[in-house]
């Protein structure tokens, strides 16, 4: 099975690019699922469907081709059927604080439910072989960076954590419920949270499988958007994902030759540029901004085969290698970048703002950097069997 997570910032296009691509794999012959991870739903907009039925339709996977099926997490049908027994204790303690019942009930919805029920269903999926893709239409660059780094959280939380609440409250329990203002949660709860993570397990190793899942960022040719694809491929990165494509989407035809997008044009040439210098050897795809709104199933056949024109096929397996990792070695931060043709004599470094830039011959790389690194400066490089290392050290 193959995953495909198309992420980016909000409003960039990343649900119409989805439902396409799901469009286009369906017509190929895979049984696709294009899910939304968004709690701002929109997939069942863009299908067109019913908007009486929505909920009633997309809770569950609902067919609405051959061979192609839409999905949108529906927390309130999740909290019956996976969160009940910790929802119904967070919801009566804050009612306990004071809250009345309904704003206890809504603020008991706490982050994360919905992106660890999106990752449950998906397990469950990958394990049954009921889809041959899912394509995962995600939320807004700050979600989907949760969404992807709450499997390595959670196992955390259960290897060091979970044990040792689990057993202190256990046996303190029977005497702090005689004396303390609101009942400690009973042990169910964490035999919900630990059935969770069984449900979930291994869903890690399939996210940073370059051969199961691929990321595709969503951007448009403009500078907020572009910086923050830009962050959003540092950390994806960071977090162990590969990202196969870079979509930029809403690009003006050749044909539009009217003054007044003349700005416009020469603005979405130049971070055009930028995008396929800095993302290399990520490859780049423009989908033109279309004259009409992306409605409905046969406008969004329309945007597929401007996406994938021919016989392309968008769940091939097109890069396996990530351009480059972070890691701390020794003390000592290090950034990895492919470079199985470079030659010492041919590297060059410097820092720019919050990035390295790497120069081997004429190839220039300009690499992002976490938080963490932001404030350090090249130190010594070396050549490690194809692979170009860079000490990060801070300035003296």
């Amino acid at each position: 099975m193959r995953i495909l997570l198309f992420s980016g910032k909000g409003g960039v296009g990343k649900t119409s690019l989805s439902a396409a691509t799901g469009t286009r794999l369906a017509e190929l012959g895979y049984r696709t699922l294009v899910m939304s991870v968004d709690p701002a739903h929109s997939l069942a907009d863009v299908f067109d469907l019913d908007a009486g039925l929505f909920d009633a339709k997309t809770a569950d996977p609902f067919q609405v081709a051959d061979r192609l099926w839409i999905h949108e997490v529906n927390i309130q049908k999740e909290i019956k059927k996976n969160w009940q027994r910790i929802w119904s204790y967070i919801s009566s303690l804050l009612h306990t604080s004071g809250l009345s019942e309904v704003e206890a009930e809504e603020m008991a919805i706490f982050p994360g439910m919905e992106e660890l029920s999106a990752l449950l269903y998906v397990n469950d999926w990958y394990k049954e072989r009921r889809y041959d893709v899912i394509v995962l239409d995600c939320a807004p660059t700050g979600e989907s960076l949760r969404f992807v780094a709450m499997p390595t959280t959670m196992k955390w939380y259960m290897q060091h954590i979970f044990p040792f609440e689990r057993g202190f409250l256990k046996a303190v329990r029977p005497i702090a419920n005689r004396v303390a203002p609101f009942e400690l949660p009973p042990d169910s709860c964490f035999a919900s949270v630990k059935d969770l993570f069984t449900r979930i397990e291994g869903i890690d190793e399939l996210l940073e499988d370059p051969r199961v899942t691929s990321v595709r960022l969503v951007t448009n040719a403009e500078k907020m958007v572009v910086r923050e694809t830009q962050r959003a491929f540092v950390y994806f990165s960071l977090h162990g994902l590969t990202v196969d494509q870079v979509l930029v989407n809403r690009v003006l035809p050749d044909n539009v030759e009217d003054a007044f997008f003349r700005e416009w044009r020469r603005t979405q040439a130049r971070f055009l540029k930028e995008i396929e210098s800095y993302f290399a050897p990520v490859p780049m795809r423009c989908v033109p901004l279309f004259r009409h709104e992306v409605l409905g199933l046969e406008r969004i056949r329309e945007v597929a085969r401007e996406m994938f024109p021919g016989k392309e096929d968008p769940a091939a397996v097109t890069r396996t290698e990530r351009p480059y990792s972070f890691r701390k070695r020794n003390g000592v931060y290090e950034v990895r970048l492919q470079a199985p043709f470079a030659a010492k004599a041919e590297v060059g470094l410097f820092k720019k703002g919050e990035e390295l830039v790497v120069e081997v011959g004429t190839v220039r790389r300009h690499i992002g950097l976490p938080n963490s690194m932001a404030g350090l400066s090249p130190g010594r490089a070396r050549l490690e069997g194809g692979t170009l290392v860079v000490e990060l050290q801070e300035t003296i």
